[in-house]
This record gives structure tokens, C-alpha cells and sequence, in this order.
């Protein structure tokens, strides 16, 4: 196929991705608007009032970066994995496969339609923040960078268990049971200068926390403990990583063909 062909076959799947979210918005962008403004009344108003400061702003301006990197990861994730999934469950993803477009195509169509979902309830999220708290991006390049590489991230990881999935409920247990507890573990509602010299080190092991405190300091120009050439060469390292690996799989076959 040609530079032309190829670039229309990624429209197609990318805005197919896009239409889809937007065509259920009451399931895919309301749900996470309600959610956060929850989190902004009881983490903010209720519970930050009583905590105070923390890394030098009230608590409700620092939990805000956490409360959108949320959003981002967990909406990147799930829409990339549901959306693959459901296309081979009912195998009509197996049109695609034996069409003449690349392999790297579908996996980008797929993979930036999550990253348009996933960039689109950051919007949201910040917006509603406003309400709140009021405050300056203190890096916009730096903010940029870590959404975007975060998205990415995360829905190369959302068409990964595409793939290994074998039924919908396989598609719902790393939300569940991974990417849940490294969220609210990786420094969403609290700098890890909190925590004792050991438990510092073993949040160090979670690549979460290197995504929101790259974001929270492109916001609010505070990192914690964390060093953003760390936090930014690890995220572009595993982007680059997940990318590789997807594409081997699609190339073979790994959970599509029988």
C-alpha cells in the first residue's frame, strides 16, 4: 500500500475509535466527570480542608494532577481493551488482518483512538478542577509530555490484554486488580515525602508514580522525590517497549488466529 492508502486506512480505524467513545459518551466520558467531581468534594473540600498543606500547596490544588493522570490512565486502558476485544470477539477484526494495511496501522488507529479518549477526560477533569482550585501550568511542554507518554503507555497496555484476553471478564481484572491499586499507590493523593525511608523505596517500583509526578510538576512545578529525566526516559522506554511487543504479536498472530 501506498503513503496515501495507508494514511486513509488510519483515518478510517482512528475515527471509527473516536465515533465509538463519543457515540456512548453517557458510558465512556460522564461517568469519569461524575467520578472526579466526587473525588474534588469529599478529597478536597471535605477531607483537604483537615490535612492542610502539602508539598507547599493546599491539598486541593496538589491532589488535582493526580486526579486527571487517573482518568487518563484508567480511560486510555479501557477503551483500547474493550474496543479490540469486542472487535475479536465477534472476529471482525479478522477483515483487517487480511487486508492489504500494515499491522502498524491498526495497532496506531487503535492505540490513538485510547489516546484521544484518554486526552479528552483529562480536558474534562481539568476543566471541572476549575471550579475548585485555581492555578497556572508551570511547564505546558513538560504537562504535555507526560499525558501524552502516559496515554500512550497505557493504551499499548489496554491492546496488550486485547490480545491475551480470552473473555470480557479477562478484559476488567488489570483494572481491577493491577492498575487500580498502582494508581491510588503511585502518589495521587499524597507525596511519597510522607512515607518512611522503606516504603519511599518500594513506591519507587511503581511506574505510576514517575508518570503523575512528572505531570504533577509540569503543573505545579513539584516533583516530590522523583527525578523527571528518570520519570520521562522510563515512560518513552516502556512506550517504545509496549509498541515493539504489540506489533511482534499482531505479526504472528498471538491471540488472533486459532
Amino acid at each position: 500500500m501506498g503513503l496515501q492508502q495507508n494514511w486513509i486506512a488510519f483515518c478510517t480505524i482512528f475515527f471509527k475509535e473516536v465515533r465509538r467513545f463519543m457515540r456512548i459518551w453517557p458510558q465512556t466520558l460522564l461517568p469519569p466527570a461524575i467520578t472526579m467531581s466526587l473525588y474534588f468534594v469529599i478529597f478536597g473540600s471535605v477531607i483537604g480542608s483537615r490535612i492542610g498543606t502539602m508539598g507547599g500547596f493546599d491539598y486541593m490544588t496538589f491532589v488535582v494532577p493526580g486526579l486527571v493522570m487517573m482518568s487518563v490512565i484508567t480511560n486510555s486502558y479501557s477503551n483500547v481493551s474493550s474496543s479490540f476485544y469486542s472487535n475479536k470477539f465477534q472476529k471482525s477484526v479478522e477483515e483487517l488482518l487480511v487486508s492489504p494495511v500494515p499491522n502498524w496501522i491498526i495497532l496506531a488507529g487503535y492505540v490513538l483512538g485510547g489516546v484521544a479518549r484518554g486526552l479528552m477526560t483529562a480536558c474534562i477533569v481539568i476543566a471541572l478542577s476549575l471550579f475548585f482550585v485555581d492555578f497556572q501550568v508551570y511547564s505546558l511542554l513538560a504537562t504535555i509530555l507526560a499525558v501524552l507518554l502516559t496515554s500512550l503507555m497505557f493504551a499499548l497496555g489496554g491492546f496488550l490484554n486485547a490480545l491475551f484476553a480470552r473473555s470480557f471478564d479477562d478484559v476488567s481484572i488489570i483494572p481491577t486488580f493491577v492498575l487500580t491499586p498502582l494508581t491510588y499507590l503511585g502518589g495521587v493523593f499524597y507525596s511519597v515525602k510522607v512515607l518512611p525511608d522503606f516504603w519511599r523505596g518500594v513506591s519507587q517500583a511503581n511506574p505510576i508514580l514517575y508518570q503523575v509526578n512528572a505531570f504533577r510538576y509540569g503543573m505545579l512545578g513539584y516533583s516530590g522525590v522523583v527525578d523527571l529525566d528518570i520519570a520521562f526516559s522510563i515512560m518513552a522506554i516502556a512506550v517504545a517497549v509496549l509498541f515493539v511487543v504489540c506489533l511482534h504479536l499482531l505479526n504472528t498472530g498471538k491471540g488472533l488466529r486459532s
